[in-house]
């Protein structure tokens, strides 16, 4: 990076310290293109991508009172960029142990003959869950798992950021793994 470019970006983030929204303008412009090809190389997913760089902006400028000017900026966004994408696949990959977890342990506590009735009990136990939703999160999760909508696709039709309904899948995807654990005994 040429001294100049350095400077200029030191000024930036300085700016970027002060709340200056411009200055944080700026340094997404600059670095938006380099984040999101980043992203997209480790989660293999546009949308996802998209999600992992608002996200890396996010916490920039919910955090910026505690940037450091004599740490690369640069440098900066690719770690957050790195260390959420490998969080993501992280819990991505725990929630498929836990479904084939779930599998195993199904099967193994139930012989074939009881497969079918168990099935029923899971689908039953399933439309529970998604019942006791709050009506927004069910409203959201539906769209996502029934209708096969995007994060996108449910943000615009909503009128609500993505980064909200991806909070809401979240939220609603924890309370239904909860409900699992909770009732699962039961039948």
């Amino acid at each position: 990076m040429s001294e100049s470019k350095n400077y200029s970006e030191q000024l930036l983030v300085k700016e970027l310290k002060n709340h200056n929204e411009s200055a944080f303008r700026s340094l997404f412009d600059a670095y938006y293109q380099d984040i999101y090809g980043y992203s997209i190389s480790i989660l293999k997913s546009k949308e996802l991508a998209e999600e992992n760089v608002q996200d890396v902006f996010l916490k920039v400028w919910l955090h910026r009172e505690n940037l450091n000017l004599e740490q690369s900026f640069k440098s900066y966004l690719f770690t957050i960029a790195r260390n959420q994408a490998f969080n993501f696949l992280s819990k991505a990959a725990n929630d498929v142990i836990l479904k084939e977890e779930l599998f195993y342990k199904s099967q193994k506590s139930h012989n074939q003959g009881d497969y079918s009735v168990r099935e029923e009990d899971c689908k039953r136990l399933k439309k529970q869950a998604i019942k006791q939703l709050p009506p927004k999160r069910k409203q959201i999760f539906k769209m996502s798992r029934k209708e096969g909508k995007t994060y996108e696709e449910i943000s615009q039709e909503l009128g609500i950021s993505v980064h909200t309904v991806k909070s809401q899948m979240s939220k609603a995807l924890e309370s239904i793994r909860l409900f699992f654990k909770i009732h699962d005994g039961i039948f």
